[in-house]
């Protein structure tokens, strides 16, 4: 393992590997889209594992891609790396001329690189620059956010995407440092939602800044309205008998997983119809109920794991 590697930890890597092994183990050729390539950990594994595979790499992350690309050399040839968002996933496809993937991995939330690189501005516990893009090629930061958003706005940015029942609190103190100077670092932020947050709720053990960074974050990268779109039509893309895999990090995103699995996942025949037609069945079905969690021992080892939460389906019929 190189040195830059040293520290990437894919999360549920054996767990993602063997819910995969039934949709590609026999099959002659394979297409694999890992939709948040980050460093190639679980790509890796993958192309390891199954040599008769092509993978799709994607990420918005441009570092990350780079990253991946030096990883992954000795797979050149069966890997066709894409700087995109995962909403493009069909479009990417149909310019390959490719109709249908045998498998499909979402590994949601931000990366180990976007939260050890300062620069970035991911970490609420260090100095940064305000800036939160997983995509710098992108023009909305977190500086734009915090200074040009109304008070309205970042109230209800911070109480719907960060979950937190002083948003109005946070917003209110965020529009009164703001009249006086512009923020610009992480920690003028963190300690704006400390100062918000009153003492009792300080000391539940969280730091009070993560939700309101989990909320600017999530609208500077616009990823729940993209998850949103992403999952019906990473959906369709499934051949029969694929599988699709995701790990969400916060209960925002698992919820839109969970529902769009739901959905898919139960029969449309409609309520007192005595027989169930054909085409009232569902198409996928659930690989198991619910969701997964890492084991006790993958958590030690990688505490940015504990929070994950994993889902998968499996086509059954077209």
């Amino acid at each position: 393992m190189k040195k830059n590697q040293v520290q990437h930890l894919p999360v549920m890597l054996d767990r993602c590997v063997a819910l995969l092994t039934p949709a590609l183990e026999n099959r002659q050729e394979a297409v694999v889209v890992d939709a948040t390539i980050g460093l190639g950990g679980h790509a890796e594994a993958l192309l390891e594992k199954f040599p008769h595979i092509r993978l799709i790499g994607i990420d918005r992350d441009e570092s990350a891609l780079e990253k991946s690309r030096e990883r992954l050399s000795q797979f050149a040839s069966r890997i066709n790396f894409f700087h995109a968002v995962y909403d493009q996933i069909p479009t990417l496809l149909s310019g390959m001329g490719i109709h249908g993937v045998a498998g499909i991995l979402f590994d949601l939330g931000v990366s180990s690189l976007q939260l050890d690189d300062l620069e970035r501005g991911f970490s609420y516990s260090k100095e940064a620059p305000l800036d939160m893009r997983m995509d710098r090629s992108r023009s909305l930061t977190a500086a734009n956010v915090l200074n040009d958003y109304s008070q309205e706005d970042l109230t209800r940015i911070i109480k719907v995407f960060g979950e937190e029942r002083f948003a109005n609190r946070i917003a209110k103190n965020i529009i009164k440092a703001r009249g006086t100077h512009k923020l610009e670092s992480t920690a003028e932020l963190a300690e704006i939602v400390k100062a918000s947050i009153p003492a009792p709720a300080r000391r539940l053990g969280r730091n009070p800044a993560k939700r309101t960074f989990q909320a600017i974050r999530i609208e500077v990268n616009q990823e729940l309205e993209i998850l949103k779109r992403v999952i019906p039509q990473a959906i369709d893309c499934i051949e029969l008998h694929g599988r699709m895999i995701v790990m969400s990090f916060q209960s925002l995103e698992d919820r839109i997983v969970k529902q769009a699995f739901a959905d898919v996942t139960k029969s449309k025949s409609p309520v007192g119809l005595p027989i169930e037609l054909i085409e009232h069945k569902a198409k996928f079905r659930l690989v198991f109920n619910g969701s997964e969690t890492p084991d006790e021992l993958e958590i030690t080892r990688n505490p940015r794991s504990q929070s994950v939460r994993l889902r998968a389906i499996e086509r059954i019929a077209i």
